[in-house]
């Protein structure tokens, strides 16, 4: 019965990185390194054959007298096929035109520099995967025309950011980001004729195409939402289902975001007032985002802060967690041609064959109008203690199989990301109350995430309506405003799974200290939580439940 458990996630993974080669590549796994996605009606419609099938084989495993790892591999393999299903019938290739890196030009631009080409049989695979590009773009575009016909239309304002990102691409060859990687000479020479020659022309002609094409048919700023497109309301549903991993309503969702929002306001008065001698919400808001002392003074001070603060998160890790990361993190800017659109900060998880490790991209476009305070809470989430650890730690649990190790359910991965931020502060890691502020500004834009995603994609508020919200309710910067709300359009969903996955793993936390009390340690905690891959919410729950009932004297 194992061997059949092991099997069926092994065949599941495998089938992941057939849907999506690049990410096998970037991972580091051989053998997938010549082809991008076939993003083909008739492909997409394949891969749901086959994911019904896996899953249905996985259901009928009992799971009475399974192991522990195997019950869980079992509920994990089910529920990811199920969830590549719903992906697949919510058809979001059709509409999705960004410049953001879930769109599929700007995504081969983002993610392409991010394969290594160590050795000549990868650079022979990369060559190969750049002639690809054409077939791919016309692929997609033909998708983009099956969706105008049914109805599903990207926004406007996502294409012509999406427009603006190609230009910004093929106006710098000499900065080509796909030339970035340093490689041999002669190697050099033939990439630069393969993208001279085929594949900025492929990506001219897909911009033709949405400015042609797509970008008459967008919709005006007040229908950004899914619920706009036919059988939206369904849609939107699904969207919240796949990155929450949970069954909760977005009218839930939506008043979660609200009470969470209320919640912060008397921790703002408290910090306020210790730093701006104010407790007044309004104004230590307009502080925060007025003052000048708030902005950075340049980029290389950006970076400084972000590495100070993981080197002491690093430092401080011992005393919180019984597993450590083998591997620390580097501290990237975000690459030029990408920075205009990307969001404050992300990572970039390791290879698994060691050749790359994580990184931490922070952005330093326009350092001088970005927030100073937000950087140490950043630098906890996508870092030390949070994705670096989380995703470092699971590639390093080699006695689950590989699917456990490498699969990533945005709720548990983002609801991790979350919860060391406030982690972070019982570690004493914050070097001052200016960033403490910032732990409070993540909590406002999460927690805002939950209103305006919901608002704009439910309850059909135009762009204007969620950044007046965000406006009045974080201390956002209005360039981070603009950035976040067109990603949470081009993205719908994805921003729930922050603060969903945070409140459960406190929720869980909560239930684990009340059942062991004295015999509580928060380092065992941290070590299941991580311990087992990444996974879905209700999975996540059992786990920590039979850990503390399983601990109890």
């Amino acid at each position: 019965m194992t061997n059949t458990v092991t099997q069926l996630a092994d065949e599941l993974l495998q089938l992941v990185f057939h849907a999506d080669p690049m990410y096998a590549s970037i991972l580091g796994v051989p053998g997938h390194g010549r082809t991008l996605a076939d993003r083909s009606a008739t492909a997409q419609d394949d891969l749901r054959t086959r994911a019904q099938d896996i899953a249905a084989r996985m259901t009928a495993v009992d799971p009475a007298g399974l192991s522990t790892d195997d019950a869980v591999t079992r509920a994990m393999v089910i529920h990811h096929a199920d969830q590549m299903i719903d992906e697949i019938d919510t058809r979001q290739v059709e509409f999705t035109i960004s410049d953001l890196f879930v769109a599929p030009a700007a995504e081969l631009i983002m993610t392409l520099p991010m394969v290594p080409l160590s050795t000549p049989e990868a650079r022979d695979d990369y060559l190969a995967r750049l002639r690809a590009v054409p077939a791919y773009l016309e692929t997609v575009a033909a998708r983009h025309r099956d969706g105008v016909a049914a109805g599903r239309v990207p926004v406007e304002r996502t294409v012509r950011n999406a427009i603006a990102h190609l230009d910004r691409y093929l106006a710098d060859p000499a900065n080509d980001p796909l030339a970035r990687q340093e490689v041999p000479a002669d190697f050099a020479a033939a990439r630069e004729e393969v993208l001279a020659t085929v594949v900025r022309p492929a990506f001219a002609a897909y911009r033709q195409a949405l400015t042609d094409e797509f970008l008459p048919h967008g919709r005006p700023d007040d229908k950004v939402g899914v619920c706009w497109l036919p059988g939206g309301d369904e849609l939107y549903r699904t969207l919240a289902r796949i990155h929450t991993t949970t069954d909760r309503t977005p009218d839930d969702l939506h008043q979660t975001g609200l009470d969470v929002i209320e919640r912060l306001t008397e921790e703002y008065a408290e910090v306020g007032a210790r730093v701006f001698g104010t407790s007044d919400r309004a104004e230590i808001f307009q502080r925060m985002t007025t003052d000048p002392a708030m902005r950075w003074r340049d980029a290389e001070e950006l970076l400084s802060s972000a590495r100070e603060a993981v080197a002491r998160a690093e430092a401080a890790a011992p005393g919180w967690f019984g597993r450590l990361a083998s591997q620390q993190c580097k501290i990237e800017p975000v690459p030029p041609a990408d920075a205009p659109g990307a969001p404050a900060a992300y990572y970039l998880w390791p290879s698994m064959d060691g050749q790359r490790p994580g990184i931490y991209f922070a952005n330093t476009d326009r350092a001088e109008e970005r927030d100073r305070f937000v950087s140490e809470v950043m630098a906890f989430h996508e870092a030390v203690p949070g994705h670096h650890f989380q995703i470092q730690l699971a590639q390093e649990l080699t006695h689950l199989p590989m699917f456990r190790r490498v699969v990533n359910p945005t709720a548990y991965a983002e609801g991790w990301g979350l919860y060391t931020e406030r982690l972070a502060e019982e570690m004493g890691l914050y070097s001052s109350d200016v960033y403490r502020l910032g732990m409070l500004a993540m909590d406002s834009m999460r927690a805002g995430r939950l209103v305006v995603d919901t608002g704009m994609h439910a309850l059909g508020w135009s762009r204007a309506r969620a950044v007046d919200y965000l406006r009045e309710n974080t201390p956002m910067s209005n360039l981070d405003i603009g950035n976040e709300i067109d990603r949470y359009i081009a993205y719908p969903g994805q921003a729930l799974s922050y603060m969903v996955g945070r409140l459960e793993i406190q929720r869980l936390r909560g239930v684990a200290e009340q059942a062991l009390g004295d015999r509580f340690d928060i380092r065992e905690f941290h070590d299941v939580v991580l311990g087992n891959g990444s996974l879905p919410l209700a999975v996540l729950a059992d786990v920590v439940t039979a850990w503390a009932t399983v601990s109890l004297p």
